[in-house]
């Protein structure tokens, strides 16, 4: 009998463990969905749990965790997320692939240089495509999904307007790498950028067309009306015209980032007989627009807005892109140590001068892996929730100041980058139109 029982007891133990061991799963974190602040501090504990793989050429790899060091120690622990949102697909994609580069350099750059304090950064991925619904989506999985610390991204101001308020009421902070729009900071507490407001920008475009031809008196500007940040610039260009540079605006056009086919707005626009056009655009339709204007007969002076700002505009206008004005917010010859650096790196990936898009979007990560190393020193990351890592490391990002590819940058109490310099540059193409490069007026 005795032995009996003691092979039962035996067995019960036996099945006891066996149960154990098969619920252990159900216990793990699901980092899959989820409210992140309820997850305990997935900065220190919780990886990515996707990473979508971005579009660019050049692409060192992202889906394992980087090595860092710090004095020649490779250092050890879970990488820390950071979200990019841009687009890599649609007609926005000629701009978000040069940002996937310039935040590629980023990663690469800075966990060679110890990450976050011996700590690697991990950037996450996740393609807005070219509207607000896309840039949505990608907010709401880097914020729930992945259980990133910031946000680098939208695009598009557009997007920027539908995609900002979620990132605001998840209290997560987003870096702005291009949305040059009035009223971007005035998002939320959250958000900041790091791409000058067109309103600073722009009008230095028009001033160096003048510099360069002091007879222009009258002036045509096109803008894209479904496009937010357009819509923006143009009411910037037209008071430049008007106001400051006190010049005849002889009609403003309107057309569509979808349009291909500008015959009626161009032939309006001909018959007032401009010394001068601005346009407002993105990089295809905006690049499609040039070339009709040359290809009817305009020869003056063109005025790029900041969506025309790409070297992927050459293919689309091919020779007709030379002579293009743009103003600038970055210059490949700011002589800084990072700067050196940066343009190093790129035109080793990329064979060419790095572009406006590529320097902010790296200045856009920038700010927050030193902002992190900053809060990390007071408050070690470790032994933050989640929640309470995107608050502090939103109020250390506004109080810090950063010297960058663009130069040195703060911001105001409100998000809303201080710089110094701003340029303007000539788009210089060869004689049969398949290359050419930004010439930085002097």
């Amino acid at each position: 009998m005795f032995r009996f029982v003691y092979r039962l007891m035996l067995l019960v133990v036996a099945m006891a463990l066996l149960a154990s061991c098969g619920s252990a799963p159900q216990t793990g974190t699901d980092t899959t969905g989820g409210s992140p602040a309820a997850s305990g501090s997935p900065a220190a504990s919780a990886a990515p749990a996707a990473s979508a793989a971005p579009a660019a050429s050049g692409s060192p790899a992202t889906s394992a965790a980087p090595a860092a060091t710090t004095g020649g120690t490779t250092a050890s622990g879970e990488p820390i997320p950071i979200g990019v949102a841009v687009a890599q697909t649609s007609n926005v994609a000629l701009l978000g692939q040069e940002q996937v580069v310039g935040a590629q350099i980023a990663e690469e750059f800075f966990n060679e240089r110890g990450g976050v304090n011996g700590r690697p950064i991990k950037l996450i991925f996740q393609d807005t495509s070219g509207d607000e619904a896309g840039a949505i989506n990608a907010f709401q999985t880097l914020i729930n999904n992945n259980q990133v610390v910031a946000i680098v991204g939208p695009t598009l101001s557009q997007q920027a307007f539908a995609a900002d308020p979620i990132a605001e009421q998840a209290k997560v902070p987003v870096l702005a790498p291009s949305n040059t729009a009035k009223g971007i900071p005035q998002i939320g507490e959250y958000i900041a950028r790091v791409s000058a407001p067109v309103a600073v920008v722009a009008p230095n475009a028009v001033k160096a067309a003048l510099d360069a031809n002091p007879n222009i008196k009258k002036v045509a500007v096109f803008f894209a009306q479904n496009d937010a940040f357009s819509k923006s610039e143009t009411v910037t260009f037209q008071q430049a015209v008007t106001d400051t540079f006190k010049l005849d605006l002889v009609t403003v056009q309107q057309f569509q980032t979808t349009d291909t086919d500008f015959t009626a707005q161009v032939t309006n626009a001909l018959a007032a007989q401009p010394d001068l056009v601005i346009i407002s655009g993105l990089a295809a339709d905006g690049g499609n627009l040039v070339k009709q204007l040359r290809d009817l007969g305009y020869k003056g002076q063109i005025v790029g807005g900041n969506g025309l700002n790409t070297a992927n505009i050459f293919p689309v206008c091919g020779a007709q892109c030379d002579g293009i004005l743009i103003a600038q917010a970055y210059s490949y010859e700011t002589a800084n140590e990072i700067n050196n650096e940066f343009r190093a790196a790129y035109k080793a990936k990329q064979t060419k001068e790095p572009p406006q898009f590529s320097a902010q979007a790296f200045a856009g990560v920038q700010v927050v892996v030193e902002a992190l190393r900053e809060l990390d020193t007071t408050s070690p990351l470790s032994s933050l929730a989640l929640a309470d890592l995107r608050n502090q490391l939103n109020q250390q990002i506004l109080k810090g100041s950063y010297e960058t590819p663009l130069g040195k940058i703060s911001f105001t109490p409100e998000g809303e980058i201080n710089q110094e310099q701003f340029y303007v540059a000539q788009i210089k193409m060869d004689p049969d139109g398949t290359n050419g490069t930004f010439v930085f007026v002097k």
